[in-house]
């Protein structure tokens, strides 16, 4: 037997500091254990049990002495006593034993990747164990030290729920201190008196309360209820408003928990002054217009978290505070402060992307947040593209400055202007183009955006051997729907729709004077398998997208090449390349364009891990000759990839295949991209 083991046999006994100096100085070897809880016949109180013991949960962190070991074993014991009480069980009994048996090594287990069913059979092991001895007994540390090294020390826990206790008689009362007076008025020194008064809640907050006699009295809901009736009265006004943790009292008899919750709710408030701190480059009678409380409302903490998110949607600020104060002002109404943390104003960032179709796209972009005070933004971007791709014929450029004002003329309006300078050297057609468009973007409420501009184009287009230049006027008009409720677009949606319309009118100067509008509609939808009980919330997710347009007005043939309407890629079908759905010149893999299309995907996504997921989809599509969509051949690709998930949005790798490949089109396609395609 080992020193340490000797060690701890001689000192049991001897007094607890002393034993333990001399033990911690010659260091017991650490001794391995398993630990099995049996079940309860309820999964819930099984995994909260899990949960909070030291047994189980520090199993994995280094190996312990049979001291450590013991106090591990101790401490168990309150630490499952309140977890049953939590869940109402009062009388529930524990009970602890320890046995030993051969050592299973770490390796093994991990090798074999032993699952619940193999646990279970451990557990028979263990109750044919006649060397046991219960986790009260003071000569525990003594019995683990003589375990055999080549074996496991094990621990099985037993739990006895008992009864499970349900709430009894459930009262709110405030108390107050008055002021006792001698029936003669006669001037004494008598003592305040307590008196308490039982509060009545109004319906919403007795709904926000949500407890009720009969139920079960478990320790999370008593004491959720109060945080649910604080929040309701301060949302009523009751700034101040204050609950005491619950007193609990036990009724054994009728096995039933009485519970008293004393509260002040105090007066009913409204704003007073709200003062502004850490404004440094963004103007304050900016934000003061920009900001949804104002002094005199009633006082509403969902209120104040709405304006303060409103105001950290500008993009201007890192961090922004809302503070109450602690007592009313000589008005009776409660101040507030708002402290900002302004953002780093200018930004470089780099952008960059593949696909085989459309090659490498590379370039950098330059961001200022806050250009004159009011929250105005300025992005200047210049890309390289066409670097590669089966569609592209060479390298070309997308150089822009896009300029956003916030609360233009009114507040959700936005003024954007674009100034934009193109070249692309496709297949089916080569172009270069200056644009330059403002409008108007305008947010209706918590899902609607409508927005309305004009542009104007003039570019030079080489379609085979044919030269023309086009000028041309448009108006786009749009409305989007979403109420996925993402902080982010770049992030991927778990439920909800998104959908959009557009109608663009367009008047084209070149080959003669034509008129004709380009009309265009998606919506995608998101189902999360969590609904059918199946999945954990998020983790595995259906998504729906579809796509159709028309060309009403000229002929297909006199429309601008870049005005017609093509099919592939990653808005539309993948495994075919970009404009590779669709019409093409005769004997070539030049795209024609058409006067409609129409387009429709599933894809299924699978969370495997925080960090890592997988997609698989099926996407098909086709272009029409004429302004009818549904009309013409219909292509069909599959494929599959996986995702990183970032801060920013997840990284995906796809790779897609045609299932019905056209004369001369791409075998594969190979996608790279940061944010989900829809």
């Amino acid at each position: 037997m080992n020193v340490s083991k000797i060690l701890s046999r001689v000192c049991w006994g001897v007094t607890a500091g002393v034993c333990s100096s001399i033990y911690t100085v010659l260091a017991a070897d650490p001794q391995t254990y398993r630990v099995e809880i049996r079940p309860t016949g309820n999964a819930d109180i099984d995994a909260t049990l899990s949960d909070v013991s030291n047994l189980v949960t520090l199993k994995k962190t280094k190996a312990v002495g049979s001291f450590a070991l013991s106090g591990r074993i101790k401490s168990d014991y309150e630490r499952l006593q309140s977890a049953m009480d939590s869940f109402g069980y009062y009388d529930a009994k524990i009970k602890i034993e320890i046995g030993n048996a051969e050592a299973v090594s770490e390796n093994k287990e991990q090798k074999k990747k032993k699952k619940k069913d193999e646990a279970s059979s451990n557990v028979k092991r263990v109750t044919n164990l006649t060397n046991t001895i219960d986790g009260n007994n003071p000569d525990l540390p003594n019995f683990i030290g003589h375990i055999p090294d080549n074996q496991d020390a094990v621990v099985v826990i037993h739990i006895d729920k008992g009864n499970q206790y349900h709430l009894g008689k459930i009262e709110l009362v405030e108390k107050k201190t008055q002021q006792q007076v001698e029936p003669n008025n006669k001037s004494t020194n008598l003592k305040p008196q307590e008196i308490s008064k039982t509060i009545t809640l109004t319906d919403d907050q007795q709904k926000a309360f949500a407890l009720k006699s009969g139920q079960p009295a478990a320790s999370s809901d008593v004491v959720a209820a109060k945080g649910r009736l604080l929040t309701s009265l301060r949302e009523d006004g009751h700034a101040l408003a204050k609950i005491n943790d619950p007193v609990a009292y036990l009724r054994p008899d009728t096995k039933t928990l009485d519970i008293v919750y004393e509260v002040q709710p105090g007066p009913i408030v409204d704003l007073g002054d709200i003062e502004f701190k850490g404004l440094e480059k963004v103007h304050e009678d900016f934000i003061r217009k920009r900001l949804l409380l104002s002094d005199g409302q009633l006082y509403q903490p969902s209120k104040i978290e709405s304006a303060r998110q409103d105001l950290s949607s500008l993009g201007v600020f890192s961090s922004i505070d809302a503070t109450a104060g602690t007592k009313l002002d000589a008005n009776g109404r409660l101040p507030l402060l708002l402290t900002f943390k302004e953002a780093k104003r200018r930004s470089v960032s780099f952008e960059a992307g593949y696909s085989t179709d459309l090659g490498g796209r590379l370039g950098v972009r330059w961001s200022h947040k806050n250009l004159f005070g009011n929250a105005e933004k300025l992005n200047l971007v210049a890309l390289a593209t066409g670097l590669g791709g089966t569609a592209q014929k060479g390298i070309g450029y997308d150089i822009y400055a896009d300029f956003t004002k916030p609360d233009f003329k009114r507040r959700d309006q936005e003024l954007n202007a674009r100034i934009e300078a193109v070249k692309q050297n496709l297949y089916s057609y080569d172009q270069t183009a200056f644009l330059i468009k403002a409008g108007l973007n305008r947010k209706i409420n918590k899902h609607w955006r409508v927005s309305g501009y004009l542009g104007a184009i003039q570019e030079h287009i080489i379609q085979r051997q044919y030269k023309n230049d086009y000028s041309l006027l448009n108006v786009p008009l749009g409305a989007r729907y979403d109420n996925t409720d993402l902080a982010s677009p770049m992030m991927s949606p778990t439920h909800g729709m998104k959908a959009s319309v557009l109608a663009t009118p367009t008047v084209s100067f070149g080959d003669g004077t034509i008129f004709f509008a380009i009309l265009e509609g998606s919506a995608s939808t998101y189902f999360d398998l969590a609904k059918t009980g199946l999945t954990k919330p998020g983790d595995s997710v259906f998504a729906f997208r579809g796509t159709v347009g028309s060309i009403q007005g000229a002929s297909r043939m006199n429309l601008p090449p870049d005005q017609r309407m093509y099919a592939g890629g990653t808005s539309t079908v993948r495994g075919f390349r970009f404009q590779g759905v669709g019409p093409q010149f005769h004997g070539t893999k030049y795209a024609v364009g058409g006067k409609a299309m129409d387009a429709g995907t599933v894809e299924f996504r699978q969370k495997l891990t925080e960090s890592f997921g997988t997609q698989a989809f099926m996407d098909a599509g086709q272009v029409s000759k004429t302004s009818m969509p549904f009309e013409g051949d219909v292509r069909v690709g599959v494929g599959a990839g996986v995702k990183y998930y970032t801060p920013l949005g997840p990284i995906r790798f796809d790779i897609a295949v045609p299932v019905n490949r056209p004369p001369r089109g791409d075998k594969f396609e190979v996608y790279i991209s940061l944010g989900e395609t829809f």
